[in-house]
């Protein structure tokens, strides 16, 4: 007997195909009412898909459903994949060498390692780069007039930055940003997997040769740490350096990123809130994490069940696919107030923008820091902005945001 007989959705939620790039493309406002229909319909809910390798995958919408799979790491499990692209083949051929698709102990250990190079402590002369990048970059936006910000200034920061931790030649940063945006989200419908396949593999074979590079000398960076590190003695083998630099890269640009461009398309949609900011009505702080819960860049992740759990009366059989959505929890009704209000005062924000439990983003801290950092310099540079065209939104079922926002700014005196 397969899940798909033992769930059935509520009329309507089945046409809803989330596996569908399209389903997402630039629907925000109408997205707050589907996910809501799932929270108070179908909160565990089944959806079927067809000529893959799992017959298909429970959508949990609720925070407090989301919360607790995220938590639960005995029962739930990301080393067989843990967004749908993978889920849904039936694994990631990176699980258990690659920190975001391994458990156990052997996470615990790689996330030690790479601890050491992601401490607030280390990370403060960073920080200090990334608010100097961001104020370059925006009074040099303002000094022409216009420009498209998504790829004139929110692109050069966190790939910039991560770019630094690992040590990548400054000649090969845009090389490694294209490969970063076809990896994960492609940038016009017409791309193939085939071709994200390829950038991938490309963005790999990158690393190794760096790593091989870093083996014979060594500097101060990620990619030097990860070379010399040792677990019980015993050093990181190539497959583990090399996928762990990969997943700093994709995780380290695209959520800061995504989360910047598409903040500054909220402040000039709202610019009561943008006025708020500007007069200084709103710390910079509650603001970041109004735009990280706002925009939830990363709208889903994903576990398989080790064993039988039930969840909001639903029985989840070991093997099942379990998609946790971001975008959906960071409007529950239940936690935030008015959460369809985007307002930069709003405080309790426990948003689950970057996850939770053992799998939270390493790069929280840096991830913030930037979207803080683009946030400062825009209050302090720009007296007002505007859309010159619509944005382009990307072409993903995981990402949310923009790959091109043409705006006009106008300079403070």
């Amino acid at each position: 007997m397969t899940t798909a007989t033992r769930a059935p959705g509520e009329a309507g939620l089945t046409d809803i195909d989330l596996t569908d790039p399209r389903t997402f493309l630039d629907r925000q406002k109408e997205l707050v009412g589907i996910w809501r229909a799932f929270r108070t319909q179908d909160p565990v809910h089944w959806h079927p898909v067809q000529g893959r390798a799992v017959p298909g995958f429970w959508v949990l919408s609720r925070y407090r459903d989301v919360m607790e799979v995220y938590r639960d790491n005995k029962r739930f499990t990301s080393e067989r994949g843990n967004v749908l692209a993978t889920l849904l083949e039936g694994g990631d051929s990176a699980a258990g060498r690659m920190l975001a698709v391994t458990d156990g102990r052997r996470h615990r250990d790689l996330r030690n390692v790479l601890l050491k190079a992601f401490a607030p402590r280390v990370l403060e002369p960073v920080v200090e780069g990334v608010r100097r990048r961001a104020d370059r970059l925006v009074r040099e936006a303002v000094a022409r007039g216009t420009c498209d910000f998504a790829q004139d200034v929110a692109e050069h920061i966190p790939m910039a930055t991560i770019a630094d931790l690992l040590g990548v030649p400054t000649a090969d940063r845009d090389y490694l940003l294209s490969l970063t945006k076809q990896a994960l989200s492609s940038e016009e419908e017409g791309q193939s997997e085939e071709e994200a396949l390829v950038a991938r593999n490309e963005l790999l074979l990158y690393f190794s040769d760096l790593a091989a590079d870093r083996r014979e000398d060594p500097r101060d960076d990620v990619v030097s740490v990860l070379a010399a590190a040792t677990v019980d003695g015993e050093p990181l083998n190539e497959q583990e350096i090399v996928l762990n630099c990969y997943s700093v890269i994709i995780g380290g640009d695209e959520t800061s990123r995504l989360s910047m461009i598409c903040g500054m398309h909220e402040l000039i949609e709202h610019p009561e809130q943008w006025r708020r900011l500007k007069e200084g009505e709103v710390t910079v702080e509650s603001a970041v994490e109004e735009v990280l819960r706002w925009v939830t860049p990363a709208m889903h992740f994903g576990r398989r069940a080790l064993t039988d759990v039930e969840i909001g009366g639903r029985t989840i059989r070991a093997g099942d696919v379990v998609t946790l959505w971001n975008s959906s929890a960071n409007y529950d009704e239940d936690v935030f107030d008015r959460p369809e209000v985007f307002d930069l005062r709003r405080t309790p924000n426990k948003h689950v923008s970057f996850g939770y439990g053992p799998h939270f983003c390493l790069g929280a801290y840096l991830g913030r820091a930037e979207i803080h950092a683009m946030l400062s310099a825009l209050r302090t540079h720009v007296a007002e902005a505007a859309l010159t065209s619509p944005g382009r939104p990307i072409h993903s079922n995981f990402l949310h945001g923009y790959s091109s926002l043409p705006v006009s700014l106008r300079a403070e005196r």
